[in-house]
């Protein structure tokens, strides 16, 4: 199978040439700067910053530019300008309250223009198009009370999660997975999954897996040379050609399959109501609005497949690894709720210190650690430096939720730092951080957060979480999250059973409504 090194370094350094000579020529004729570009790493004549852009873990090699060059960092990689924003106080300045010159997308050869994710709403240029996809969004997740109305599915799915791992615990990934497409695939299509190996899940997960590996900084020649796009897929080091090929016909079907599925349940009147439905319904919608909605439904169903994943399965990690932390908040639970029922939202706001732990998921746990670059559409000065027009500007979120001068102990998973205790205010909420920054903030935070929420205190009702012994000997799982855009725990094995023949009897009950 290609990889993305495979499909893009080898036979075409002899590029190189021609790009250095039109980076001269750039530079012979362009014009002086109004101000310096913020510090960096020094670059080389004609590639610049070439080999120091990191191909794995990129937050970590930004943090690193962080502490030696402060809160902007500035490389530049064969004349594009990369910007990187190692501060919450930097990003909110720059990305919210400059919001209009800051919401851009880059054009992406290999993710947005050869694979296709140009129509979703990750990618999509800021403009016409884009605004009615955050509007269609807005409608359906953009209050509390539009999130009460998924209360009941968010409920009921967690109720069939617990299960699924009551019966094959060994198989969490598999069943976090299902879920959280049960969860979308109901909201986003009105579609109820099968239990196993559904065609929606199953594809959705290939099409996020390639998504987060073609849009990843670096990872293709061609984001960097994008006239590369352009040889033909017979071309020695073409290889990314026919793989983004094969990927672009798995976003399609992604994007059309369930779309379809309502289209044709609402011609047979059986629809159940759903954000596709929605908006559908008596409206015969142009070629332009029916490409606005079919590809809504599918950035819905595309962000809240896999960002959900990342965080409930760090919160089996957290407590395999923290188990004082899962007695405090057992103990709230059983005092709240009691041992008769599961909980619902109706308690979440009697449950503070599970509330708490629910939000160092969202902080220990970066699920997008460096979010999607934003691009600039003008030129800037920013506290004294020079962002051109065109620069790509990357939040490192994962330093901002690990930065010492904001969160003590940093590495430590501790829900106590959100609770106002002996004068001491909570730290910084971390979901004014995790979910992005201005006008390209994830639209459905709302949702996500409550998903967390419900997952955290449903699961830690009923299942006691433990470290796995194996011929005697404890094993202790690793912290050590994954590349990608969406990072999610490297994979771990915990012991998860049952508190009690009562808990046992609650998670067996019927999961219907």
């Amino acid at each position: 199978m290609l990889t993305p090194a495979d499909a893009t370094w080898p036979n075409l350094w002899l590029c190189l040439a021609g790009v250095g000579g039109m980076y001269l020529v750039k530079h012979v004729f362009s014009k002086k700067n109004p101000a310096p570009y913020p510090p960096g790493p020094p670059g080389r004549p004609l590639i610049g910053n070439l080999l120091d852009m990191p191909q794995v873990k990129t937050w970590l090699t930004f943090t690193e530019w962080g502490k030696k060059h402060g809160d902007i960092s500035h490389i530049e990689v064969l004349g594009q300008h990369i910007i990187v924003l190692n501060s919450v106080k930097t990003a909110l300045e720059m990305l919210d309250k400059k919001g209009s010159m800051y919401s851009d997308r880059p054009v992406l050869p290999m993710g947005g223009e050869l694979c296709g994710w140009k129509n979703s709403l990750a990618l999509l240029p800021y403009g016409d198009r884009f605004r009615e996809y955050r509007k269609n969004f807005h409608r359906s997740f953009g209050s509390r009370a539009a999130i009460d109305m998924y209360h009941p599915i968010l409920e009921i799915e967690t109720h069939r999660f617990l299960k699924r791992v009551l019966a094959k615990p060994d198989q969490l990934q598999a069943h976090i997975r299902h879920t959280a497409g049960a969860i979308i695939l109901r909201i986003s299509y009105g579609y109820e999954v099968i239990e196993n190996d559904d065609p929606f899940v199953e594809i959705a997960d290939r099409a996020l897996d390639q998504f987060s590996q073609c849009v990843a900084p670096s990872a293709f020649m061609v984001d960097n040379m994008p006239f590369l796009a352009k040889v033909p897929e017979w071309f020695p080091g073409a290889g990314f050609k026919r793989m983004a090929r094969e990927w672009h016909k798995t976003l399609e079907d992604m994007a059309t399959a369930p779309y379809k599925f309502v289209q044709d349940q609402m011609a047979a009147g059986i629809a159940p109501k759903s954000f596709t439905s929605n908006l559908l319904e008596g409206r015969t919608l142009s070629v332009e609005e029916d490409h606005v909605v079919k590809w809504s439904a599918a950035s819905l169903y595309a962000g809240g497949a896999d960002t959900t994943v990342s965080a409930v399965y760090s919160i089996f990690l957290a407590m395999t690894l923290y188990p004082d932390v899962q007695k405090t908040a057992q103990a709230e639970i059983d005092a709240v709720i009691g041992p008769d029922r599961l909980p619902s939202f109706a308690d979440r706001h009697s449950l503070p210190y599970t509330e708490a732990l629910a939000k160092e998921v969202h902080r220990w746990n970066v699920v997008a650690p460096t979010a999607i670059v934003h691009s600039l559409s003008e030129d800037d000065v920013h506290d004294g430096y020079y962002i051109p027009k065109g620069s790509l500007v990357i939040p490192n979120i994962w330093f901002m939720l690990n930065d010492p001068r904001t969160y003590a102990n940093p590495s430590e998973f501790n829900p106590e730092r959100f609770l106002a205790k002996d004068g001491k205010e909570p730290e910084t909420d971390p979901r004014t951080i995790g979910f992005g920054f201005g006008r390209r903030i994830c639209p459905g935070l709302l949702f996500a957060d409550a998903s967390v929420w419900m997952s955290t205190v449903t699961l830690l009702a009923v299942f006691n979480i433990s470290k796995v012994v194996e011929n005697g000997v404890e094993i202790t799982p690793e912290v050590d999250p994954l590349s990608g855009i969406i990072s999610h725990p490297k994979p771990f094995k915990c012991s998860i059973k049952p508190r009690s023949a009562k808990a046992l009897e609650l998670i067996q009950q019927d999961a219907n409504y």
